[in-house]
This record gives C-alpha cells, sequence and structure tokens, in this order.
C-alpha cells in the first residue's frame, strides 16, 4: 500500500487550464471527502518572509486531508521548519499561454459579457482594444521582459532572483520540479495528466477523467474559455519565441520529463526533436493512446520514494 498524503499543493499557473481542474476538484472533494482550501487573493504570487510563514502556518493547520489550490510561487515549507507538502502543477505552451491571458484580461470569457469589466475596470478602453501586434512589435510592456518571464517562477520560488529572465532561475525551477513536485504535467495533453493524477493520487483523483469526460462536466468547461482572441503575425510570434527563450526551455524540459513519466506508466509519445518554432493553438487536448508493454522499474517502488522526499 502506497503512503497516503494527506497534504497536496497546487500552486496552480496562471492561464494553464487550472479553472478548469479547479471544477473539478470541487467535485472530487465532495466525492472523497477531502478538504479542497482554496484562497481568494489571486493577484499576489510573490510574498514577503512574513507573508511566507503566515501561508505556511495557515496551510499547514487545514484539516487534513487536505488540497490546497492558488496562484502562488514555489513555497518551501521546510525553510520555515513545515512538512514539505506534495507539489503538482501543470504548464501549457509559453506563446498560447501568454494570448490567453492578455485577451483574458481584456475580454473574460464565456461565463459573461461583463466578466472582464469586473476585473479590469481601470482600464483604459485605448489599452483594453490595443492591438496584440502593436503591443508586441513596439515593445509595450505588457508584452516585453519581465512580464513574459512567468511560468518560471512558479517554480523557482520566492527568491528575488527567481523572477529574473536568466539561467539562475531556469535551474532552480528545473531542480524544484525534480525534487518537490510529484507531477508537473501539459496543458496540451490533459487527459493524460489526469490519468497520472488518479494512479499516483487516487484518495484525491480517483474518477477524474470520467467526471471530465462527463458532457455536463464539459459544458461548463467550455464557459471558461477566453473570448476574442486573435492570432499575432508571424513576425509578432517570432519576436516573442525570442523574448521567451527561458521560458521554453523549461517548457520543453518539462515536457520531455512528462513523456518519460508517461511510457514509465504505459502511456505512449510520439518523441521527437523540438521545433525551431514552437506548436501553436493547439485546439484541444490529445487524445489519450493505447498503454504499450515495457518493461521498466518497480512504479510503486518509485512512487512510494517520491512520497518519502
Amino acid at each position: 500500500v502506497l503512503p497516503f498524503p494527506s497534504q497536496v499543493v497546487y500552486n496552480r499557473v496562471g492561464k494553464c487550464g487550472s479553472r478548469t481542474v479547479v471544477l473539478l476538484l470541487r467535485i472530487l472533494s465532495e466525492k472523497h471527502g477531502f478538504n479542497l482550501v482554496t484562497s481568494d487573493i489571486h493577484n499576489k504570487t510573490r510574498l514577503t518572509k512574513n507573508e511566507q510563514m503566515e501561508l505556511i502556518k495557515n496551510i499547514s493547520t487545514a484539516e487534513q486531508p487536505y488540497l490546497f489550490t492558488r496562484h502562488v510561487h514555489f513555497l518551501n515549507f521546510s525553510r520555515f521548519g513545515g512538512d514539505q507538502p506534495v507539489y503538482i502543477n501543470i504548464i501549457r505552451d509559453p506563446v498560447n499561454r501568454f494570448l490567453s491571458n492578455y485577451f483574458f484580461r481584456r475580454f473574460g470569457d464565456w461565463r459573461g459579457e461583463q466578466n472582464h469589466m469586473i476585473r479590469t475596470p481601470s482600464m483604459r478602453q485605448e489599452e483594453r482594444y490595443l492591438d496584440i501586434n502593436v503591443c508586441i512589435l513596439e515593445n509595450y510592456p505588457e508584452c516585453s521582459n519581465p512580464r513574459l518571464f512567468y511560468i518560471i517562477p512558479y517554480f523557482c520560488g520566492q527568491h528575488p532572483r527567481c523572477r529574473e529572465p536568466g539561467e539562475w532561475a531556469l535551474e532552480r525551477a528545473k531542480l524544484n520540479v525534480n525534487e518537490n513536485f510529484l507531477l508537473v504535467g501539459i496543458l496540451e495533453e490533459l487527459e493524460d495528466v489526469l490519468l497520472l493524477l488518479e494512479r499516483f493520487l487516487p484518495h484525491y483523483f480517483k474518477d477524474v477523467l470520467s467526471i471530465y469526460k462527463n458532457p455536463e462536466h464539459r459544458k461548463l468547461g467550455n464557459l471558461t474559455v477566453t473570448v476574442k482572441k486573435t492570432v499575432p503575425s508571424p513576425e509578432a510570434i517570432q519576436i516573442l519565441y525570442q523574448r521567451m527563450r527561458y521560458e521554453y526551455e523549461f517548457y520543453y524540459y518539462v515536457k520531455e520529463q512528462f513523456h518519460l513519466l508517461k511510457r514509465k506508466f504505459g502511456l505512449k509519445s510520439h518523441s521527437r526533436k523540438p521545433r525551431p518554432r514552437p506548436e501553436f493553438f493547439i485546439p484541444s487536448p490529445l487524445e489519450t493512446e493505447e498503454p504499450i508493454d515495457d518493461e521498466e522499474e518497480d512504479d510503486e517502488k518509485w512512487l512510494e520514494d517520491i512520497y518519502k522526499r
């Protein structure tokens, strides 16, 4: 019997499918009887030392078993004398994530035409309707670094250098993925992410895939799709790709690790060398493929080692 982790943290990255996953977690928490701890704070990912201590204290004293979720950069519980929880997360193609956020801030999603006005009431009309190509090509702050350096800090942590685009933050983020995260999936293969979460954390995610595929749940999920997205020009996309080179190095690293994990547990992945430019605008998660026979070390022993870290 695998150890049961009673403390799980999903420090969800913005615009990486987290609202879809949180919808699932609300259903699963009632179904399986774990404590889903959410936060009303959505726009404070960087914390002072005192804020880190306070949040870790609040999380650690929640009724167990719990799954805590919030948009917040990685917290090192052991640094403050706490027990390190099991971390999970999901990322996506960096340019796709940026574009989703750009239009979501301006126009919201299908849940209501006025949601975006509530979310960004102080945004001036000329800013709301700013053409994405103008923003990128004329180097507006929203479309240039350091704002484009977004995914890596969620894994690097709270150190000030984690906010600076560069090798230091990239390598620290990779190290944390290896040492502190049970699973980091990619949104483009969400069904496989859910399959692995069900395998690794059945007390939390049992039956998650059948719930996700339920037509009624799909209707709810479709309401969280960002509206009024437009495609930037090839020139603008190429500039974004260059500005996000560290984000892409991290994304490809996570993707490779995720595919290794899929293979380990019998899910096929078509491994191929990264293209010189990323694939954009994948319309839907890839279908889960048939398992393959593969001689691997005992997967339960591997999972037990993860829990003991």
